[in-house]
């Protein structure tokens, strides 16, 4: 049995004692470019995720080495913004936004410097605010690419949303009942079934593109749209940069989340110190380690039927993320 098939045998393992029923997982060698994907089941069509707090990652994370210009104000400003990405700023956690007033309430919240580290998605948007006004652009803008406007896209023309990738906005993917029907369910809400609206209640209810949460991908569009960011904003480089100047209590690094201890990590042992990445409530999770130029995703609908026991779910991503650092190059070949 060759490293692939008893990939796919550990997955199947593995989910015999998971209360969902889709997962896909790929790994990408950034030296050979060369990617691959498994899902289960294994239907034709590549199944779409809800990326969940991915998203944080390739919106606010993607915005940070796009357009550093953005980040060159006076010193404080300056900090407020690394603050604010990298959930240092004491803004809450989170909580019930309103469709009418989000913005404001957002905004209503000071900016508190040398706070200890707080996940917060209220940080996250918060980031997405305060560049949207100094860029006087969206989101959507700001993370589309136009080819004849190198530095700063346009959003229109060139190779579009994250390079054209598919990257889904799921305001966009609902419209497309083909791709809706390759989306995998991710809960209940009211007592419908969730397949292509996005899991994440606040985002549901603003009913707008938020840097939080609320895009959606295959394997494989997840994985050449990491190939690319390395290959147009020197990803890698970056983040190799922030590791070198890191201090010992910060966690995240311009929006990405680090491993802190790669003995118990999610992301498997076998990840190295230098491993970065991001998880997202949905099950999914998204990890590159500079020592080896390799990444890996693992994407899964884990609150399918519910949210509230995630030992299977991480059981599950520690067991494949360690085979994937161990034999995910082999594999390739």
């Amino acid at each position: 049995m060759d490293d692939l098939q008893k990939l796919k045998k550990l997955i199947v393992d593995l989910m015999k004692i998971q209360h969902f029923d889709s997962i896909a997982v790929g790994v990408l060698d950034f030296s050979s470019k060369k990617f691959q994907s498994i899902q289960f089941p294994e239907i034709k069509d590549c199944l779409i995720f809800d990326l969940a707090s991915i998203t944080k990652a390739l919106t606010n994370g993607v915005v940070a080495i796009k357009y550093p210009k953005l980040f060159a104000h006076d010193e404080r400003d300056f900090d407020n913004l690394k603050l604010l990405l990298n959930h240092r700023a004491g803004l809450p956690r989170g909580g019930r936004l309103s469709k009418s007033s989000w913005r404001q309430d957002i905004l209503k919240y000071p900016i508190i410097p040398s706070s200890p580290t707080l996940y917060s998605d209220y940080s996250a948007i918060r980031f997405m605010l305060e560049i949207e006004e100094r860029a006087k652009k969206s989101y959507r803008e700001l993370l589309s690419d136009d080819d004849s406007d190198g530095d700063e896209g346009s959003g229109r023309g060139g190779r579009g949303f994250l390079g054209g990738q598919e990257i889904y906005f799921w305001r966009d993917l609902i419209l497309n009942k083909e791709l809706v029907a390759r989306i995998v369910q991710t809960g209940e809400r009211n007592r419908k079934i969730i397949q292509g609206e996005v899991n994440d209640d606040n985002a549901f209810v603003v009913n707008e593109f938020l840097s939080h949460a609320g895009l959606f991908a295959t394997a494989d569009s997840l994985l050449k749209t990491l190939l690319y960011l390395d290959q147009r904003y020197n990803l890698l480089k970056v983040m190799r940069e922030e590791f070198a100047r890191i201090k010992t209590e910060e966690r995240f690094l311009l929006g990405w989340d680090r491993v802190e201890n790669p003995q118990k990590t999610l992301a498997g042992e076998g990840a190295s110190i230098h491993t970065f990445g991001h998880l997202g409530f949905t099950g999914t999770s998204c990890w590159i380690d500079l020592e080896k130029n390799f990444a890996q995703v693992i994407l899964t609908n884990a609150t399918q039927k519910y949210s509230y026991s995630r030992d299977g779910l991480n059981l599950l991503r520690r067991e494949i993320g360690k085979y994937l650092w161990n034999h995910g190059k082999s594999i390739l070949n």
